[in-house]
């Protein structure tokens, strides 16, 4: 059930979409947003998160991994074939694997339960700050289209188009990786970075954040990631975009 607030004369706030089968999670995040400014909407599934979806214009999403019937994997993998709205993910299992299985189906973020409402704020600010400011980094975003091997990336749908016009929608992560590769076309790229420049934070161990994408996206663009040949790993380095780029107004 969505949870409403009037807008306040403070300006717009930014719509968030609670999905977690828990009803006190639901209130205690709907509480602590609206309190920070934000609008909340909640669902307690997927049939409530798409009708919402449907309805709103939600800013970002915060999915709950474990909930009975579609859980949110499942839901992650279909919202990315039709949007990239920022998502981040909860998870009450808080191994490495299932971190990065919620980051290849396309989550920006994960955050393990049981966690501070007050870090997730932090990690929605951080995202919220670099969906917003990535498309204003410099001319070249100005553009409509990007055209690299073949591919022509849309910059205003977020969407690639194939050389056979297959259209993939690209998530949040996933488009910024490619535009960061894009902009430094045949530049040897760290990890470090990357992961600073799309994620806005600092390098830690075992963090594939970057190495997830880039497999992802690879996946995406049919680059046979046994032998890359247009995003290539530099050893001891990072990643290389080794196509030719052309803008388009």
């Amino acid at each position: 059930m969505a949870c409403m607030q009037e807008l306040t004369l403070m300006g717009k706030q930014d719509h968030v979409l609670i999905v977690d089968d828990d009803p006190e999670i639901r209130q205690l995040l709907s509480e602590y947003l609206q309190a920070a400014n934000y609008l909340p909407f909640t669902a307690a599934g997927g049939q409530d998160m798409w009708r919402i979806l449907g309805s709103e214009q939600i800013d970002i999403i915060i999915l709950d991994l474990m909930m009975p019937g579609e859980d949110g994997l499942e839901l992650c993998r279909e919202l990315r074939k039709k949007r990239n709205t920022p998502l981040v993910m909860l998870t009450a299992r808080g191994t490495l694997i299932d971190r990065i299985v919620g980051l290849e189906v396309g989550a920006d973020d994960y955050l393990p339960k049981p966690f501070d409402p007050r870090e997730l704020l932090a990690r929605i600010k951080v995202i919220m700050r670099r969906a917003r400011s990535f498309p204003e980094r410099n001319e070249a975003d100005r553009v409509a289209h990007i055209r690299f091997a073949g591919w022509k990336l849309d910059t205003q749908a977020r969407q690639a188009i194939s050389p056979e016009g297959v259209t993939i929608t690209l998530g949040g992560s996933d488009y910024q990786v490619l535009r960061t590769l894009l902009d430094h076309p045949k530049r040897a790229l760290s990890r470090d970075f990357l992961l600073n420049t799309v994620y806005g934070k600092e390098a830690m161990p075992f963090d594939r954040s970057i190495d997830v994408c880039i497999s992802r996206l690879r996946q995406q663009l049919a680059d046979n990631p046994r032998s890359p040949s247009l995003i290539r790993t530099v050893r001891n380095t990072g990643y290389m975009l080794m196509a030719d780029v052309a803008y388009d107004a």
